[in-house]
């Protein structure tokens, strides 16, 4: 990790953690070559993220003021994006937030759109969040939510010092591939069939042969160079 931080131009976005722990290749994808495909999945995922990415919108709800669309950055990281929710809850231990009087502790709530998953993508997003939020506030954040659609419910995620430090190492290989603009290649797996930039990436294609050797059986072939003539 850059030990002096890094200039703004090369901030990498924050969601891009969550797309980096599912495949790397996605990852590239969209943030490297801005490739997008939408699916079913990533449209009810921007359907319910239209109203946690508001700003406009802040409800306080007896103790607790509930701010949306919260810009966050860390220099030393080297990220920035926005949090759906972020929840400032009134502590006599907490810090000053400007605008507000009193002190509150933060806590990030990020919106997803399914189920909680085996795996720790949406926590690896979350916690980068979150550790944002320490730097520009100097305070500590021990804990967030992950709150999922499909259940309507919401998952209490502790920020353990083994899921930060994997944050920071997956955020280093992620500016290294970036600065090289590097896309890597397919690896399959059962995601892939669930993969919103499946016939982008066309894994079938890779794995079996090559795009030259597609290219001339499927557009050189002799049916279609007579037909030219």
């Amino acid at each position: 990790m850059n030990t002096t931080g890094y200039d703004e131009d090369d901030y990498l976005n924050i969601a891009g953690l969550q797309h980096f722990a599912f495949c790397r290749r996605q990852w590239a994808l969209i943030h490297i070559e801005q490739q997008w495909q939408e699916n079913l999945r990533t449209i009810e995922g921007n359907i319910l993220h239209e109203r946690t990415h508001d700003g406009e919108l802040q409800e306080k709800r007896g103790d607790v003021i509930i701010s949306r669309g919260m810009a966050v950055f860390s220099r030393t990281l080297g990220i920035n994006g926005v949090c759906d929710i972020v929840e400032l809850h009134r502590s006599q231990d907490g810090v000053k937030i400007v605008g507000r009087e009193g002190l509150f502790k933060p806590i990030p709530v990020e919106y997803k759109r399914g189920r909680p998953k085996e795996d720790d993508c949406d926590a690896l997003q979350l916690c980068a969040q979150a550790m944002c939020l320490e730097e520009m506030l100097l305070c500590a954040v021990p804990k967030a939510y992950l709150y999922y659609g499909e259940t309507n419910h919401r998952t209490k995620i502790e920020l353990s010092e083994d899921l930060r430090s994997k944050v920071v190492s997956m955020l280093r290989e992620m500016h290294a591939l970036y600065d090289r603009r590097y896309t890597p290649k397919v690896k399959i797996s059962k995601s892939c069939k669930a993969c919103s930039l499946k016939d982008i990436c066309i894994p079938k294609l890779c794995r079996d042969i090559s795009v030259s050797q597609y290219i001339k059986e499927n557009i050189f072939t002799p049916d279609r160079e007579e037909g030219t003539k």
